[in-house]
């Protein structure tokens, strides 16, 4: 028999554990859809890691992830969202502090060293700056990629393209040259029919009103089923009574591999005596 899987601990008391240790450092906490989401001061935010990880009751020891969200209309358009897990009280927690393209975020790899990779990722989608991490390179895009790719300004095609060249023997990269422009879609409902005429459909003829089944009236559907009815020649008259090769299909009337029809000089003369004929 299995053991069940450990439960996660309540959301009770979080919220509250949480604004007695980071005091002042604290600028929002709130608990929605069964997580408690909680927003530090920037500059700070080392220092809340310590508390939430050190303090009793909170304990939250393992660095699990950090992620970018971006705002384009807000002025820090930047949320830095960081989830730490608690091994001895089996809870999670979001942390996330607000910046923008030019103010560092304080790194945390001396507290977690797992961030280092962390934050690079966060740098090459976002170009979210840390202050702190000595190794902050690119980690998922490619050396001299321009931009950031998670940005909502950034182009859905990008600024370049990457194609192996026959002529250079290399691989160069281009200005995106897209063979077709991108579709419009208006999301309309098919049942509903668009407002406009598809490519190919103005050959058709249009129905008299709007929800009509079909162009054509009622009494000509009928008169052209009738038409049709009496043009289909009748089958099953040739009812197959006899094995024949005619009607089988064999075409011989024995199935070959007879005495008259094999060779005269085989290839294969057979040894008396010796082998399998023995």
């Amino acid at each position: 028999m299995r053991a069940p899987a450990p439960r996660y601990a309540a959301n009770d008391g979080v919220i509250e554990a949480a604004k007695v240790a980071l005091g002042d450092m604290l600028v929002e906490a709130k608990d929605a859809v069964g997580e408690v989401s909680l927003t530090v001061v920037r500059e700070k935010l080392c220092d809340a890691m310590l508390a939430l990880r050190d303090t009793p009751g909170l304990e939250y020891q393992q660095l699990s992830e950090i992620a970018g969200v971006d705002y384009p209309q807000r002025a820090e358009r930047f949320d830095v969202v960081y989830q730490l897990l608690s091994f001895t009280r089996n809870h999670r927690i979001r942390v996330r502090v607000t910046t923008d393209e030019e103010k560092p975020v304080p790194s945390v790899t001396d507290i977690w060293p797992v961030a280092g990779w962390l934050e690079r990722e966060t740098y090459d989608m976002y170009g979210v700056l840390f202050s702190g991490n000595d190794d902050l390179r690119r980690i998922l895009t490619d050396y001299g990629f321009r931009g950031h790719p998670l940005r909502k300004d950034f182009p859905m095609t990008g600024y370049v393209e990457v194609r192996y060249s026959e002529e250079a023997k290399r691989v160069v990269y281009e200005p995106v040259s897209l063979a077709q422009d991108f579709r419009n879609f208006d999301f309309m409902s098919p049942w509903e029919g668009a407002k406009y005429v598809l490519p190919g459909d103005e050959k058709a003829a249009q129905p008299e009103a709007k929800g009509a089944p079909t162009p054509a009236k009622a009494d000509a559907v009928v008169k052209a089923d009738t038409a049709a009815a009496k043009s289909e020649p009748a089958q099953g008259k040739d009812t197959k009574t006899t094995e024949s090769p005619a009607q089988t299909g064999a075409g011989q009337p024995h199935p070959g591999n007879q005495p008259g029809e094999k060779p005269k000089d085989p290839d294969v003369v057979p040894t008396k005596g010796e082998g399998q004929n023995k």
